[in-house]
């Protein structure tokens, strides 16, 4: 819980740096460039995360793999290597673009179900969501096998489930009591 809340001061600053050079937008693409890149290759975030590479060769290794960033996210891997915190670029990219969708007035909607939505049910819930939310919305779509079929919607705090295996939980409560 410590490195979310260090990540949080650290997209904090970042994104003030970013909005005073009016460059937030394209600092959230290479936040979510970074985020997507170490979260699909596992050798790229075992080698951030090794504690035997020094912090030079991490630096070096993430600008010349994130040569097209822009300065204010090289900047950050400077940043990260003067205070030796590389483990946390992940989490700072995610929160950075949390911050930045916050800031937006954007909210973002978890849709889980058994299968991946197509577009034209993605149409459908973002048509949906609209109703429930006055913010500008993104989805998020989980695949979770064992809800079976249906959908969970959560919009920040707020959830619906009209997940199958929801209701056969339900129908399960009423036929033991």
């Amino acid at each position: 819980m410590a490195g979310t809340r260090t990540a949080l001061r650290y997209a904090k600053a970042i994104l003030d740096l970013a909005n005073s050079k009016g460059e937030a937008e394209v600092v959230n693409n290479d936040m979510k460039l970074i985020a997507s890149t170490i979260k699909s290759n596992s050798e790229l975030n075992a080698f951030i995360l090794s504690p035997t590479v020094t912090v030079d060769v991490k630096e070096n290794v993430l600008l010349e793999v994130f040569a097209q960033v822009s300065n204010v996210s090289k900047g950050l891997f400077k940043l990260l290597s003067e205070n030796k915190r590389f483990e946390i670029v992940l989490n700072i990219a995610e929160e950075y673009s949390k911050l930045f969708d916050e800031n937006n007035g954007v909210e973002t909607a978890v849709v889980t179900t058994a299968f991946p939505m197509d577009a034209a049910l993605e149409t459908k819930v973002l048509a949906k969501v609209a109703t429930l939310s006055d913010k500008k919305v993104s989805i998020v779509n989980k695949i979770d096998p064992s809800i079976i079929g249906g959908f969970i919607l959560r919009i920040g705090d707020k959830q619906y489930n009209a997940s199958v295996s929801n209701g056969l939980q339900v129908l399960k409560r009423e036929l033991s009591n």
